[in-house]
């Protein structure tokens, strides 16, 4: 004969079930540092610096409108001056960026005292507003 009898193998080993299931687990480990927990540290810290916010600070909300905390309702609402004898009633989470608290952390920073002259610095909000 020229053609010998083709045999089938006997089957290996089947992988064990852990080492059939370690692609998913890292692949759950790459998202949990690179999306998931960075995420809720953002969440936190705007959580945060929403309950952190008092009356006399200067914010923005999420729909873009700059203004002055005139007032805390209660856990779960502000008043905000908006313009001279204009005044809101916002939903706290609705604060996304609270400029008082930025203005002092860079004044805090002495890399951002260099160079300035020691000149009077003016908020973002009075130089939006004209102040």
């Amino acid at each position: 004969m020229l053609i010998s009898p083709a045999y089938a193998q006997a089957a290996g080993g089947e992988p064990s079930f852990l080492v059939s299931l370690l692609p998913l687990i890292l692949i759950f480990i790459v998202f949990w540092f690179l999306l998931i927990r960075p995420q809720q540290k953002r969440m936190r810290e705007h959580r945060e610096m929403v309950q952190a916010t008092k009356k006399g600070d200067k914010i923005v909300t999420s729909g873009g409108i700059y203004g002055t905390v005139s007032r805390v309702i209660d856990d779960n609402a502000l008043e905000v001056e908006i313009a001279q004898n204009v005044k809101v009633k916002l939903a706290r989470p609705t604060v996304s960026e609270n400029l008082t608290r930025a203005e002092q952390s860079q004044s805090a920073s002495p890399a951002n005292d260099q160079g300035r002259g020691g000149g009077q610095k003016k908020g973002l909000l009075d130089r939006l507003i004209g102040r």
